[in-house]
């Protein structure tokens, strides 16, 4: 039996049958995946990309009948030059991770400020966008003009192109290089059972 897919892109995948890579994971939730150019204008407002916002819909489940998707944006120190957007629940499950953990250390304090406090709730509009505050833009770089939406699995960044291009796109172009022109990233995953 082949995969299915359901609500493109890729919202959901039934893995069952692939072998090794999807084997037992049965339906899997949506993820963000993907690369999404748009623009910032000059009052902070950005579109966000119907794909990212049927992750965000989706990981809100909680949210009060007919309000719109909600969804936490990090912005702390240690996200240089980006922001990063998490749905409501992947937010909740690292909150929850770290309030385990606080035990008064200052790494431990740390760990809290840059995402506990370093971070904000948003709701995109009713038109699917958002308006990035003044501070949070100035702080990462993510001011008017071309942005990337960038899909890493459990969260998304939000990168100036500009940026993105002059740092994470080169050094991944350097690392595929230094690898040869026969190297695979998905070898990095190890043997996959047939797929």
């Amino acid at each position: 039996m082949q995969w299915q897919q359901r609500n493109p892109p890729f919202s959901h995948w039934n893995l069952t049958h692939l072998g090794g890579l999807g084997s037992g994971c049965g339906i899997v939730t949506l993820s963000f995946t993907g690369e999404y150019p748009q623009r910032v204008d000059g009052k902070g407002r950005v579109m966000i990309p119907a794909a990212i916002r049927r992750v965000l819909d989706a990981g809100d489940p909680d949210r009060p009948d007919g309000t719109l998707p909600r969804f936490q944006l990090a912005y702390g120190n240690h996200l240089s030059g980006h922001l990063r957007l998490y749905t409501m629940r992947g937010f909740d499950g690292i909150k929850a991770r770290i309030e385990a953990k606080l035990d008064g250390s200052p790494e431990m304090r740390n760990l809290a400020y840059v995402y506990l406090t370093q971070s904000a709730e948003f709701e995109v509009d009713k038109d699917g966008r958002i308006v990035l505050p003044a501070r949070q833009r100035d702080k990462s770089g993510v001011t008017e003009g071309e942005v990337s939406f960038m899909g890493f699995g459990g969260y998304c960044e939000i990168w100036k192109a500009e940026t993105f291009a002059e740092t994470t796109a080169k050094s991944v172009d350097d690392w595929l290089a230094d690898n040869g022109p026969n190297f695979d990233p998905i070898s990095l995953l190890g043997p996959t059972g047939g797929v």
